[in-house]
């Protein structure tokens, strides 16, 4: 089926509205999502806007049985809010999740505006130790992020809701994560040939970017081609490489 067609685009929102609905009734990850390996990074999931980590699930579950231990950010809820005010409540469960299951090193797995969350978490881990906003907490080791707008989107000025338009490519804050390349060294980029809501693609300058021949914003997350290729850049990321 072409991408692009409306049949496909309502496959693509189909699953979306899937995963939308058992979010109602599953709020909180399995137990056994945090019985991994306490020698390898933990994940971190980051969903995208108005979604919660079941959106990840086929990737995290792919990640459990690898021996990852993974971890949600329920303080995220449906994910609404500001890049700048998501990334303060990220780092605030990093702390947490040192303080409750030892976790000192870890990795971000996100989805859509969720890797501008992870990015400027980084960001904020690599400022100065004397620094007052410096954040505490576990090591950032690196973030496979899908389906990103690190560069913005265009369709995102003409949305009515703050939420969607600060994926606008004139947004401050976007202009500014895209200024700070400092962490790009250490984002693995996974994106589709064609996204619907990203038509401009995922590309970061100086990271790791994979292109897939696949299409969607959604559905790209149970796809095993992405899948696959999560699991090689999070191996890869806790293997130092």
């Amino acid at each position: 089926m072409r991408p692009g067609n409306p049949w496909w685009r309502l496959l693509d929102y189909s699953h979306a509205a899937q995963v939308q609905a058992r979010s109602v009734f599953r709020r909180s990850a399995p137990r056994d999502f945090a019985a991994g390996d306490p020698g390898l990074p933990a994940v971190v999931l980051l969903p995208g806007v108005y979604e919660t980590w079941l959106f990840l699930e086929p990737a995290a579950e792919g990640l459990r049985r690898a021996g990852y231990r993974v971890f949600t950010v329920p303080a995220l809820g449906f994910n609404h809010r500001s890049v700048p005010e998501s990334a303060a409540r990220v780092r605030r469960r990093l702390v947490e999740l040192g303080q409750t299951h030892g976790v000192e090193q870890c990795l971000l797995l996100a989805h859509s505006k969720g890797g501008l969350i992870g990015k400027h978490a980084m960001l904020d881990a690599l400022l100065p130790p004397e620094s007052a906003l410096r954040p505490e907490g576990p090591e950032i080791r690196g973030m496979v992020a899908i389906n990103t707008p690190f560069a913005g989107s265009v369709y995102a000025r003409y949305l009515f809701p703050r939420a969607l338009r600060q994926f606008s490519p004139g947004d401050a804050v976007l202009l500014s994560l895209q200024a700070q390349v400092e962490a790009n060294g250490r984002i693995t980029s996974i994106f589709p040939e064609f996204d619907p809501h990203i038509p401009g693609g995922s590309a970061l300058a100086g990271g790791t970017n994979v292109r897939l021949p696949v299409s969607g914003h959604f559905r790209t997350l149970k796809d095993p081609l992405v899948l696959a290729a999560v699991s090689d850049a999070v191996a890869t990321l806790a293997a130092g490489r």
